[in-house]
């Protein structure tokens, strides 16, 4: 089966088919596509030995060289006769078309947008790619591929830099080359100039030329202006704009957007100046056709021999159409081989830049995930109290500080360090939504439970409970928390405060407490209480303070204690008052001081003790009373000692007896004077039942009575040691034991 001299068809099959004709479809970010009617004798060709296989046609340049026009078969049919032979129909597309068959989620964190389409690509094994770019790029924190094929998503992010492509084929190969600067394109080997050449009526010019030139402009908006916000520098404007001035009227018209998809005004300004020159990129356009077999998409080229001056320029090739036929079969009329292009063309002098066509994906609405981060960590956040999730959709997360960027989490009230706050935790379900629909800007605004993370309280039973409930971290369990509780159950209603380890509470003004009924308190070790004024404590019925140890009190100042009725205080052992001045107690009533053990009573100065009625002091035992200097003892209704045994004075200076009648001494056994020698000047004696013996003195129930009593003793010395001595004034009594007195000489006198 013959085949053309002009075009050649290289595929699977070889010549059982052959090409016939072919529409060529390019354009500047446009995947190559070309529609091949082909010829076979074979009338029943498998169409799996072809779809999806690499193809290429070879057309023959004017220089005997080859141009190549390659990519994979998407579509194959059989489409009819054409005399004896079977047509087929094959749709040929460039490696690229295939990213149009795969959909996903994933996330891509801090790279940038070549970067990102490199990975992507390298995902396709058929991927064949060139990076010719010339600008440098800000990585992109977080850049999500949401529920769009790889190729809507490279082609979105191409778009929104501004880069675009465009494919060179050598046999086989389609290649896609990345650019973004006019400079970087160059003419196709041979065709650096064609000529414009106007058609006459004589027929086609045998020089390949350009018969066709339309030109043609159109009002654009002169700038673009857009801002953005960045949380992290609020107060920082980030407005930028930039602008093409044009010599037409109104061409200042401003396009205006938000958000810009920026963070820094410098990126901000790169954008709007991409923006712009996208708008007018439709400014001026040269369409043209021609049979010259070297324009090519991605090719500059220069156009000469136009009338008007102003088109003879350099232009590159945006988009192109080429319808091309081989040369009839078996007489069928046709005649020779025909080749023609329509296409676009941009004056070098402007920029190109690719349109955004391909939408952003939209997330439609709310979606939860689970937080997450480093592996043993319990919370994971940063100073902003941002956390990062694994999406039930990211096949690709680990669920680790890697799955996601740092989101921003909602909270009731966000003030200048005030408001409120609650980190969500790692394992928690968290509500993410997306402003505007982006799902490059995700925000925490809630938090839900599920199986894994249930409520505090069981439910439905305690549906009347609110409340706050937390769990200690790092390593708390369920009995480790803090809960603020509230009760709503009619009848059980109840405010429930735990905190499990300390409470602080600060009341910068006053503080006021309501109990309606009882009030129970309890602290297992220390309180301490702290009042910086006045305290004022009001029980309205009886108070009882148990203390199992010690109690210290200190008053600074003055203390009044008034009991309404009796008071009964009772030590368990020891008791120690100490007074650093004076001390007044004033008793309505009786005072009754009872004493289960000795009292020793210790005065700085001198003591009065004054009573208004008897006196009566009583001892078990001996009484013992120690003077540093004199004592005296004064009685208006006279002295009375009384005792079972003897009474022993004793005064190494004397002892001296004065009575203003008579002193008497009485004994029922023997004068109370033995061995003495004493002389008695104008003295009256009177003495009843009283023993005195020379070696020593012994009075027994003795009353004495002396007036003008002079007794004198020199000769022996007075010797008794007894036991105690009581005194009751106003009546003296000795009751028990004996007054001792030591002392060579005794003297009575009056």
């Amino acid at each position: 089966m013959a085949g053309s001299e002009l075009y050649k068809l290289v595929s699977p099959l070889g010549e059982d088919l052959l090409f016939y004709r072919m529409r060529a479809i390019e354009g500047l970010s446009r995947v190559s596509s070309f529609e091949l009617d082909c010829l076979s004798e074979n009338d029943a060709i498998n169409v799996d030995d072809i779809l999806a296989q690499n193809v290429h046609v070879e057309m023959k340049m004017p220089d005997e060289s080859l141009r190549f026009f390659a990519g994979y078969v998407t579509r194959f049919a059989q489409a009819g006769m054409h005399g004896r032979y079977h047509v087929y129909r094959a749709t040929v597309h460039a490696w690229t078309w295939f990213l149009t068959r795969t959909a996903d989620c994933r996330i891509f964190q801090e790279k940038t947008v070549p970067d990102i389409v490199k990975e992507i690509f390298a995902d396709h094994p058929t991927a064949d790619f060139e990076d010719r770019l010339s600008g440098s790029y800000e990585p992109r924190e977080y850049c999500v591929q949401y529920r769009e094929t790889d190729f809507n998503f490279v082609s979105r992010l191409l778009e929104e830099e501004g880069i675009y492509y465009y494919y060179e084929f050598d046999g086989d190969q389609n290649k896609m080359i990345l650019v973004d600067s006019m400079e970087t394109h160059s003419p196709f080997p041979g065709y650096d100039q064609v000529p414009y050449i106007k058609p006459s009526g004589s027929g086609r010019s045998e020089l390949e030329n350009i018969a066709y030139w339309e030109f043609r402009r159109e009002v654009k908006p002169g700038k673009w202006a857009h801002t953005d916000y960045d949380f992290k520098k609020p107060n920082v404007k980030l407005d930028a704009k930039s602008l093409i001035e044009r010599s037409h009227p109104h061409a200042d018209y401003e396009v205006f957007d938000y958000p810009g998809e920026y963070l820094a005004k410098g990126e901000g300004e790169l954008y709007a100046k991409t923006r712009i020159e996208e708008v007018h990129r439709g400014y001026e356009v040269a369409e043209g056709s021609g049979n010259a077999r070297g324009i090519a998409v991605g090719c500059r080229l220069t156009v000469y021999g136009h009338p008007r001056g102003d088109q003879n320029a350099e232009y590159l090739v945006t988009r192109s159409e080429m319808n091309c036929q081989a040369e009839g079969f078996e007489s069928d009329g046709l005649g020779g081989a025909t080749y023609d292009v329509v296409f676009e063309a941009l004056n070098t002098a402007h920029v190109f830049r690719p349109e955004r066509r391909t939408p952003r994906p939209l997330v439609k609405g709310p979606q939860t995930a689970v937080v997450v981060g480093p592996a043993g960590d319990e919370i994971h956040t940063d100073e902003y109290g941002r956390v990062k999730v694994q999406f039930f959709w990211d096949r690709y997360g680990n669920s680790d500080a890697n799955s996601s960027c740092w989101m921003r989490v909602s909270h009731p009230w966000a003030g200048k360090n005030w408001g409120m706050i609650a980190i969500p935790r790692i394992g928690q379900e968290v509500i993410v939504e997306c402003l505007e629909g982006d799902p490059d800007k995700p925000i925490i605004t809630g938090r839900v439970y599920n199986a894994n993370q249930m409520p505090p309280y069981d439910l439905p039973a305690n549906a009347t409970q609110t409340g706050i409930k937390t769990r200690s971290s790092k390593g708390g369990g369920t009995a480790n928390f803090n809960e603020i509780r509230f009760e709503d159950k009619k009848g059980s209603e109840q405010l429930f405060i735990h905190a499990e380890k300390n409470q602080d509470i600060e009341v910068e003004n006053d503080e006021t407490h309501w109990v309606g009924h009882d009030r129970t308190k309890k602290v297992d070790n220390n309180e301490d209480n702290t009042i910086g004024a006045n305290r004022t404590e009001n029980v309205g019925g009886n108070e009882e303070i148990t203390i199992g140890g010690n109690r210290t009190e200190k008053v600074g100042g003055k203390e009044n204690i008034t009991i309404g009725v009796s008071r009964t205080e009772t030590v368990g052992t020891t008791e120690s008052i100490t007074i650093g001045a004076a001390r007044t107690t004033k008793i309505g009533g009786s005072d009754s001081l009872t004493i289960g053990a000795a009292q020793s009573t210790t005065i700085g100065a001198a003591q009065s003790v004054t009573v208004a009625a008897a006196y009566s002091l009583t001892a078990g035992a001996a009484i013992s009373m120690t003077c540093g200097a004199a004592a005296s003892v004064t009685a208006g209704a006279g002295i009375n000692l009384t005792t079972g045994a003897a009474i022993n004075l004793m005064a190494p200076a004397g002892v001296n007896l004065l009575a203003g009648t008579q002193v008497n001494g009485l004994t029922s056994n023997e004068s109370w004077l033995k061995a003495i020698s004493y002389g008695v000047t104008g003295m009256v004696t009177e003495m009843k039942g009283v023993v005195m013996e020379v070696v020593g003195v012994k009075t027994e129930a003795v009353t004495t009575k002396a007036e003008n009593v002079a007794f004198e003793n020199k000769v022996a010395a007075l010797e008794k040691v007894a036991a105690g001595l009581q005194m009751i004034n106003p009546v003296t009594k000795i009751t028990q034991g004996a007054l001792a007195l030591r002392q060579a000489a005794m003297q009575i006198f009056s």
